[in-house]
């Protein structure tokens, strides 16, 4: 992990740049795709799902939830990145679902910088390399 600063400008330029976002893209899948049959089940889509800790924590304070509730809201998850309902997640769906987010993650922080502690390999601190990458050229 490392405290990063970014603000919406910095992940939209990451999503418009569509090469190095798309290899951003196929190298998770292909990380997640662990039977390699190119389609991501429930179970691969899940492990990156509860890695992001969203719902375990609370300002970074761990706390807990009801299992079933967190299943419900894992499955509503999966279910958005399902586009055509057929119980699997395809990397056109994985692409077209994260860009989604990224950008409502964008839009929802603005263009103020913000502080933030980023995980090691996530979208967010790819698009702040890419950032830094492009202002050291």
């Amino acid at each position: 992990m490392s405290v990063e600063v970014l603000d919406g400008a910095t992940i939209v330029s990451f999503v418009e740049d569509e090469e190095a976002f798309n290899i951003s893209i196929q190298d998770r899948f292909a990380h997640l795709d662990s039977n390699h049959d190119g389609l991501l089940s429930y179970a691969e889509l899940l492990k990156e799902l509860q890695s992001l800790r969203v719902f375990e924590t609370h300002f970074g304070i761990d706390v807990k939830m009801d299992p079933n509730e967190l299943a419900y809201v894992y499955q509503s998850m999966f279910v958005q990145f399902d586009h055509d309902s057929n119980g699997t997640v395809d990397l056109e769906e994985f692409k077209s679902e994260t860009k989604r987010m990224m950008l409502a993650m964008a839009n929802g922080m603005g263009f103020l910088p913000v502080q933030m502690v980023l995980e090691e390999d996530s979208f967010l601190k790819i698009a702040v390399e890419h950032e830094s990458a492009k202002l050291a050229a």
